[in-house]
């Protein structure tokens, strides 16, 4: 099979481009480069010894992106915008990449008739928990630009679906991504200021950053910090593969990815120190405003339907981590 992978050569796509190629997918790799490098893909080439086939395009040119698709059987799609803070300064664009954007991926589909789809949501579609830990049943609503256009394009899936039942879909709800392939050859670089934790807490490790801002120490948790439900790409990037497996019969469901287990911020820092022998100077600032307390997945769908489960902990997702930062200093550059 071949699988159209939108936004491929970013921190997700990449990794999850090694475990469909060596698991004996062809991909073809659709990216526009605005917050990626094609130095991931030559290192993802690197690593399984099979090609990639490029293609620099933009969702949001339906001309070209269905002629690119021609010939793929399936679609992977992480194209998007999604960093939270920026969708509240710049809501319009969030929408114009990430929901606009899918409408024409979706409809150069329906032109190649290709109706297989996993896409890649966010739990931000939660927002603020009624209760924990987070399942498939939980009402949605979101608190950002960001998780609305997520939960926007979910509802575009299952509206495509309830109008031709023949598409089979599958909605990935993943939680925070961390970590890095094992070879550290490929992981996250961000370009600019880091949102998420793990890569700010590696650029400090590395001398990039001087100090992390743990925001709030004043929460109802074990050590007063937020905590999170932390996930190795690697783990995440085989969670796509098995729901691409799954896509046997027509369906649209919804699926968490997610460890089931919270980490607090300083839970990642002291487990960071640990795996690098590197000292992490913080600071501790007064809480973000939307901030909340706690928030993780409760897995059990994903075992159920996919025969999948997180297989690496916290120790694993630092180490890698530092495996890549201490290999690229600057990233990619």
């Amino acid at each position: 099979m071949k699988i159209f992978i939108t936004g491929g050569a970013g921190y997700i796509g990449s990794h999850t481009c090694v475990e469909l190629l060596n698991a004996g997918y062809e991909v073809v790799v659709y990216d526009n480069l605005s917050n990626s490098s094609p130095q991931a893909l030559q290192r993802v080439e690197k690593i399984t010894g099979k090609s990639v086939q490029f293609i620099q395009g933009d969702i949001r040119d339906e001309t070209v992106t269905t002629e690119a698709i021609q010939g793929c059987d399936g679609v992977i799609h992480f194209a998007g915008l999604k960093a939270v803070g920026e969708s509240v300064a710049k809501p319009l664009d969030y929408y114009e990449n990430n929901v606009y954007g899918t409408l024409c991926l979706l409809r150069a589909m329906q032109s190649n008739n290709i109706k297989t789809i996993v896409f890649s949501s966010s739990a931000t579609v939660y927002g603020d928990p009624e209760y924990l830990p987070f399942d498939e049943i939980h009402p949605l609503r979101t608190t950002n630009p960001y998780g609305q256009t997520k939960l926007v394009i979910e509802e575009i899936l299952r509206d495509l679906y309830k109008s031709d039942t023949s598409w089979k879909i599958m909605i990935l709800r993943y939680f925070n991504p961390v970590g890095a392939h094992e070879s550290g050859l490929i992981g996250e670089d961000p370009q600019g200021l880091p949102n998420n934790l793990m890569p700010f807490v590696a650029q400090v490790a590395i001398g990039r950053r001087e100090s992390l801002n743990v925001f709030g120490d004043d929460y109802d948790t074990h050590d007063g910090t937020g905590v999170r439900d932390y996930i190795h790409v690697m783990d995440l990037a085989s969670g796509h593969l098995k729901a691409l497996e799954a896509l046997t019969f027509p369906q649209c469901t919804a699926i968490n990815l997610g460890s089931g287990i919270g980490y607090s911020v300083l839970d990642l820092v002291n487990a960071f120190i640990k795996a690098t022998d590197k000292p992490i100077p913080f600071i501790i600032t007064p809480r973000r405003e939307g901030d909340i307390a706690e928030f993780y997945a409760d897995p059990t769908l994903a075992k159920n339907l996919l025969g999948w489960s997180a297989q690496r902990n916290l120790d694993q997702m630092c180490r890698d981590t530092w495996n890549f930062q201490s290999q690229n200093p600057q990233g990619y550059v």
